[in-house]
């Protein structure tokens, strides 16, 4: 069996940033978890496996999908899709479904503005936007932790490092760490975090992903982000993953309490080319701008033109290879998660 396959960097414009995933798209094909995990073991990549029109029905290791042809995955807005890392299927992921997305919208160019995906999380939905893509994903409450309960778990990770909250998200079963404020973003990054014993410390199946985060801080010369973190998840064959839409999705929910805001917005200044139009201005605070990406004009203090770049809670994952997500929390009780994508091979799997 041929299978159209593509590898595409997530959360990042950039090509080896971000998160890779290999995306498969399948038509008319009984999907059996067993043989498909092989694949993202080979790889050593998450491995989303999309299907046209997919309404498909979950029974332990199989799925049952009842298909479109492969000439539909351009017209049709309703797709199944399913997630493997190398040793297991999970129940959401984030920057697998942005990949997802991108392939249908960039690569098979399907005419759709907004894509459904039928997943073991529900519907999940895929929105074009000018820069990027928008997934529309669940927002997940954490509660307080009793840290006596996990303290073996967090001084086998990160040692004497010092924390300040620690939280748990039942949904997701994930155990999010908030480090010390005095920490920047550069102490997160370069700290070298132990996994490989954490599934032994860790076996009652309460924690099977472990989130580190930290206030952000001031922009400078660089962009300023609301947040930082990072993801290990060796509990399902991750060490540590580089961009993760799911930790975000409750990563939104901590950080929107601890901050007191929904919507936050940044400036950050570039340099323009001549040919921008000049947006109307909104309030006293600036530039009320939707969207992630605008453009001014001119600044008139110093007569230069800028891009204005305005987003929600923008936020960093500290990883290797790093990612960018900007994050907006909906009045229905999602939250909006939006990333950039780079589609960096494309070919044909030998299943």
């Amino acid at each position: 069996m041929k299978l159209p396959m593509f590898i595409v960097d997530a959360f990042t414009a950039r090509p080896f940033r971000g998160n890779p995933a290999a995306v498969c798209l399948l038509d008319r094909v009984t999907l059996r978890s067993q043989s498909f995990l092989m694949c993202p073991d080979t790889l050593g990549l998450w491995f989303p496996c999309t299907v046209s029109d997919g309404c498909g029905t979950y029974q332990g290791a199989s799925a049952e999908l009842s298909t479109l042809p492969v000439a539909t995955q351009a017209n049709s807005s309703r797709f199944g899709l399913r997630w493997f890392t190398p040793v297991s299927e999970v129940p959401l992921c984030g920057h697998a479904t942005l990949a997802s997305a991108a392939v249908l919208f960039h690569k098979i160019g399907n005419t759709n503005s907004t894509l459904t995906f039928v997943t073991l999380s529900g519907e999940l939905k895929a929105r074009r936007a000018d820069d990027g893509i928008v997934l529309d994903f669940p927002l997940y409450p954490t509660f307080p932790q009793d840290v006596h309960e996990v303290e073996d778990l967090i001084k086998a990770a990160i040692g004497d490092t010092l924390v300040q909250d620690v939280q748990y998200s039942p949904d997701t079963q994930k155990l999010l760490v908030r480090l010390s404020d005095s920490y920047n973003r550069s102490f997160l990054e370069t700290l070298r975090v132990n996994t490989e014993t954490l599934p032994q410390i860790e076996n009652t199946v309460k924690v099977k992903g472990l989130i580190l985060t930290l206030k952000g801080e001031p922009g400078g010369q660089t962009p300023a982000y609301d947040f930082y973190s990072r993801y290990f998840a060796p509990w399902v064959g991750l060490a540590e993953d580089p961009v993760t839409g799911s930790a975000h999705t409750v990563l939104s929910s901590y950080w929107s309490e601890q901050l007191g805001k929904k919507e936050m917005r940044d400036f950050w200044p570039r340099p323009l080319s001549p040919h921008t139009s000049l947006p109307a201005p909104r309030g006293s605070n600036g530039w009320d701008l939707p969207g992630a990406v605008q453009e001014v004009a001119e600044d008139a203090r110093e007569g230069k033109r800028y891009t204005a770049v305005v987003c929600g809670c923008p936020a960093f994952q500290c990883s290797r290879r790093g990612g960018r997500l900007d994050v907006s929390l909906r009045p229905d009780g999602r939250v909006d998660l939006k990333g950039g994508v780079a589609v960096v091979l494309e070919g044909t799997l030998m299943a």
